[in-house]
């Protein structure tokens, strides 16, 4: 029997002003091109000259194909798929690698690798950045920014909890996908956010293919505790969900434990270390006894058993929505309660809260981001940390 001849990989070639372009010029990045769209993100000088440089790297990266990639470490899994910290030899860059197996038609996977293209034009300092993707051998490669700071999440094991003062720049990437592409996030979670010893805060793993998620759909695309409310109901949802998750995550990495069900008192005295006054959702707010266990997921002093997925499912659309204790700031809190409401309809949206007085308070303090990050994960810091990146 003749052997089967290996099909040659699906390119994504990076052209960002979205045009189709054919011929060896397809890999070439048009920076003039890109000028006016980076001049209308109102960016401050160091992150042009950073976006420029990771635009120009991108031009020397060529067409990607497997065999050009030697694999360094698996840096996670999750979402259908594996992440692995990866050379790309041309090139000599560094790269995030995420593979995500499917069993697809070719016609099917075709269009999830041209429904990708769209990455190509999400340049921002916010959103990972994006170096092109291809399928090979029965897998979806997409290749990334590698972000040495890792999540979020892995940057909350080691911490505890994160101050509040760094909290607040990933609606800015929420905000760039809605209004420059009118993209959701729809999977928005402490794992999904990105960081540096650059001291830069980004979002990772969008759902820019509807195909993609659908072929995914088996695996449920989305952490489910972190959705909302009428997603879990399977109503229509929007943009409005991301908030919730949004709301959901900041709640985690202030309080360092998932947030359903909410800590009694005694538990936040334990997570702070002292009483603490004000409202937490707790148990006296709710009209039912508190469930008996939380998400497995969670990294404060709660000993007690996980709760079942099915009993925290039914909570997060039947009980009140959890609430930030009187530890943390006023406006804080009012912009997380904002997020938490379940009815989409109330919902703050992400024009509102652009300019609600906790992203105004974020943006005008200096906060050494990269310091505490490098101090907490044990990084190098750069010879020019960042500064005034508060969240």
């Amino acid at each position: 029997m003749q052997k089967r001849r290996k099909p040659e990989p699906i390119q994504l070639n990076p052209i960002p002003d979205g045009n189709t372009i054919n011929g060896t010029g397809a890999t070439e990045t048009n920076l003039e091109a890109l000028q006016k769209k980076l001049e209308e993100l109102e960016l401050d000088e160091q992150q042009r000259k950073r976006l420029e440089a990771f635009l120009t790297q991108k031009q020397k990266v060529g067409e990607l194909k497997d065999d050009d990639f030697e694999k360094i470490c698996e840096l996670g899994a999750g979402n259908g798929g594996v992440v692995f910290k990866v050379s790309h030899r041309p090139s000599g860059l560094i790269m995030a690698r995420k593979l995500i197996h499917l069993e697809i038609k070719p016609a099917i996977r075709n269009q999830i690798i041209r429904e990708l293209q769209v990455l190509h034009e999400c340049n921002s300092p916010y959103i990972v950045g994006f170096y092109g993707a291809f399928y090979s051998d029965g897998e979806i490669s997409i290749c990334m920014e590698h972000m040495d700071g890792g999540s979020l999440d892995q940057s909350l094991k080691k911490a505890g909890k994160i101050p509040e003062q760094i909290l607040g720049k990933v609606i800015k990437g929420l905000s760039y996908l809605r209004e420059k592409h009118k993209i959701m996030h729809r999977d928005v979670k402490p794992s999904n956010i990105l960081v540096n010893s650059r001291g830069e805060i980004k979002l990772c793993d969008f759902g820019v293919s509807g195909q993609l998620i659908d072929s995914m759909a088996n695996s449920f695309v989305g952490t489910r505790s972190y959705m909302s409310p009428e997603r879990l109901q399977g109503t229509h949802y929007s943009v409005q969900s991301d908030i919730w998750s949004m709301g959901l995550s900041l709640v985690e990495m202030a309080i360092g434990r998932f947030p359903i069900p909410p800590p009694d008192s005694k538990e936040l005295e334990q997570i702070f270390g002292f009483p603490v006054e004000g409202e937490a959702a707790s148990s006296e707010s709710s009209p039912k006894p508190r469930p008996p266990g939380r998400p497995g997921s969670s990294y404060g002093p709660d000993s007690r058993p996980p709760m079942a997925i099915f009993e925290l499912l039914d909570y997060i659309v039947n009980e009140p929505p959890p609430k930030l204790p009187g530890i943390f700031s006023s406006d804080f809190q009012d912009f997380v309660n904002k997020c938490l409401i379940k009815n989409p309809a109330e919902r703050a949206d992400l024009k509102q809260l652009m300019v609600h007085p906790f992203i105004k308070q974020s943006e005008a303090e200096e906060v050494d981001f990269a310091g505490w990050l490098c101090s907490t994960i044990g990084l190098s810091q750069p010879v020019t940390p960042t500064h005034g990146t508060a969240m």
